[in-house]
């Protein structure tokens, strides 16, 4: 007899295939780059601080990063409302003082201490070196002399009602609202942190206005919804805190009559136009700010999802918009033109976003759909790394090149990142984080 699968089976069982040829090798790339041959040595290689005022030294093998010296504040107690009221205002990004899209990524080897098993990740964070790895990062980010003036930088003019929406990953956690599996999604640690920062930038913060999110209702007709797991949930260490999906928590609905809700397409002549009437969530426009936590993972079909990718999570149904993002299909634009580029160009994200935090604490160099692997590039253990930055083109690059060097993408890779930064979202800009840097991203490194 022959066993009907699911496109999700089919899928993965194409992606496998993809990944043992190498996708590369059909469209002519060369061969596989950190992960070549087999009993290649692990090496845990150490990047070069680039650019821009740091109090952080260039690392050696023997030597450890001095970073600045935080001063303890008392945490204070969040108050917290049933109903907050919301009022959209875009926000202003800070502009790094050395002129190009400052890139901090924070490493804290141990901050993790899963062995790849069979129990839950999640369950391996050290959550006091998160915070330390959070507040050192916003702080580097900002040039800010304490850790509430960097809060106050990122997030200004903050009173209660005025809610934070942050767009996290559960692109594994479909049909379902308690998955126990071990794909890859989003952790609650970094969340902890940032909000235990804001409690230090304003007493008066209210974790009510705190606003989690996974808003996709439809990837591929037969997986269904994203939903907030449980488990991520049971993680959070502030109460009132506020969850939003399709059907397992508050509903991240579409019925806002708001025009600016409306996903704008800007494909130049000769490319198809995508389907017209796509949205983002209401719970963007009712936020005042967001803050974007992609996770670092390579993707079978668009080679990354990062923090552009992140927000095909903030729309009802991307499936459609696969046609526009795949590199075999008809509708694909190269460099000239990329969906994923339009969505993050609407104004409840491009006007409203205040930090992309990319998670590196595990990440996926293999692909978006999997339990996670040891990194090469990083001692053949997790990367037990955060990356900050308030410019999306210029992140999504860094890690992009971080993931190259553990496993060389596709060449259609950075494709959306060429056409961003033709549209004036950020600094392109592909390097060696692991060596000579870049020029134009201000790339610092604090391990």
């Amino acid at each position: 007899m022959h066993k009907s699968i699911s496109r999700r089976e089919l899928l993965k069982l194409l992606a496998l295939v993809v990944g043992k040829v190498g996708l590369g090798t059909l469209t002519g790339c060369k061969p596989l780059a950190g992960r070549a041959a087999e009993g290649l040595e692990p090496r845990a290689y150490l990047p070069l601080v680039m650019g821009g005022e740091s109090s952080a030294v260039i690392p050696t093998p023997t030597s450890s990063v001095i970073l600045p010296t935080l001063t303890n504040t008392p945490t204070a107690t969040a108050t917290t409302t049933n109903t907050p009221t919301t009022t959209a205002t875009p926000t202003i990004t800070p502009t790094p003082s050395s002129g190009g899209g400052r890139v901090v990524h924070v490493r804290d080897i141990g901050v993790t201490s899963w062995d790849y098993g069979d129990t839950y990740y999640g369950n391996y964070v050290n959550q006091a070196r998160v915070d330390t790895m959070v507040d050192q990062g916003v702080m580097a980010l900002t040039n800010a002399a304490s850790l509430a003036q960097a809060w106050q930088t990122l997030v200004p003019g903050y009173a209660p009602g005025k809610a934070i929406a942050i767009k996290v990953n559960f692109n594994n956690n479909y049909q379902t609202c308690n998955s126990t599996n071990l794909e890859l999604d989003a952790l609650i640690h970094p969340i902890n942190a940032l909000i235990k920062g804001l409690l230090v930038a304003y007493p008066n913060f209210q974790t009510s206005d705190i606003w989690i999110y996974d808003a996709t209702g439809q990837a591929y007709p037969d997986w269904g919804p994203r939903n907030v797991n449980t488990r991520f949930k049971a993680g959070c260490l502030y109460p009132g805190v506020r969850y939003f999906d399709y059907f397992c928590n508050e509903k991240a609905g579409y019925t806002t009559t708001n025009p600016s809700a409306n996903v704008v397409w800007h494909n130049p002549s000769g490319i198809a136009t995508p389907p017209s009437g796509i949205k983002v969530t209401d719970v963007l426009v009712d936020a005042t700010y967001v803050i974007n936590i992609p996770i670092v993972k390579r993707h079978w079909g668009t080679g990354v999802t990062l923090a552009f990718k992140n927000h095909f999570g903030s729309i009802e149904n991307c499936y459609p918009l696969h046609d526009w993002v795949y590199g075999w299909e008809s509708h694909y634009g190269g460099v000239a033109y990329n969906p994923v580029v339009d969505v993050y160009r609407n104004a409840n994200i491009a006007g409203k976003t205040v930090l992309v935090m990319g998670d590196a604490l595990f990440g996926n160099w293999e692909n978006n759909y999997s339990k996670a692997k040891p990194w090469v590039t990083f001692g053949n253990r997790a990367p037990d790394s955060l990356l900050f930055a308030t410019d999306p083109v210029a992140i999504d690059c860094v890690m992009c090149d971080l993931l190259n060097a553990e496993w060389q993408l596709d060449s259609i890779a950075d494709h959306y990142l060429v056409y961003a930064n033709t549209v004036g979202l950020g600094t392109y800009e592909r390097g060696d984080p692991w060596g000579s840097g870049y020029n134009l991203i201000d790339y610092v490194y604090l391990s």
